[in-house]
């Protein structure tokens, strides 16, 4: 498998094998996470088209696309999180712009297992790692209680090094009223 890092994702370069496998990672989320995981089309073509968000493309030896990734420093390009946040914090990361997030890892379903996933957190790693950075990113409930997701990260990144602190820097939850019938 080899990793492409490209800033940006065009009609006939892979945009549309792209939205399908993307489309398909994450579409069942919607019906198990509050907050939408799935972008529209129209979200998902701006999110490809920003030269701000480097998109890792995982392509098999036949040139097919296996999985999809995007990786950013420039924090005020993901939505639904807030630069701010991360200046305060950590001031010095956030002005070098050292502090970089992941939006997405997708994986088509005929590569799960396969190296795919990991090539690709593996390629983000070292982009961070040797500019001595920060890298955020967000797992719903589902994703961390059943498909164990933190700790996958954890243990793939500590393959790598085991200097690294793994921390939980927020945590949103969502709660619902309801008014039974009285009758």
């Amino acid at each position: 498998m080899l990793i492409k890092v490209i800033d940006q994702v065009s009609a006939g370069d892979f945009l549309e094998e792209a939205w399908e496998l993307y489309a398909e990672a994450f579409r069942d989320l919607n019906s198990r996470a509050v907050q939408r995981h799935l972008m529209y089309r129209s979200e998902f073509d701006e999110v490809m088209h920003d030269q701000r968000v480097q998109k890792y493309l995982c392509l098999d030896d036949d040139g097919t696309l296996r999985g999809l990734a995007t990786y950013t420093n420039d924090l005020t390009s993901v939505p639904l999180i807030a630069p701010e946040y991360f200046e305060r914090h950590w001031p010095e990361h956030y002005r070098s712009r050292r502090i970089w997030y992941i939006g997405f890892v997708a994986v088509h379903p005929e590569a799960q297992g396969c190296e795919a996933f990991t090539q690709m957190v593996e390629q983000m790693y070292l982009v961070a790692v040797t500019q001595n950075g920060l890298v955020g990113l967000d797992i719903c409930n589902y994703n961390d209680d059943v498909r164990n997701m933190s700790r996958i990260f954890r243990a793939m990144i500590r393959r790598l090094t085991a200097n690294m602190r793994f921390t939980r820097i927020d945590q949103q939850s969502y709660w619902l009223y309801e008014f039974p019938s009285t009758v």
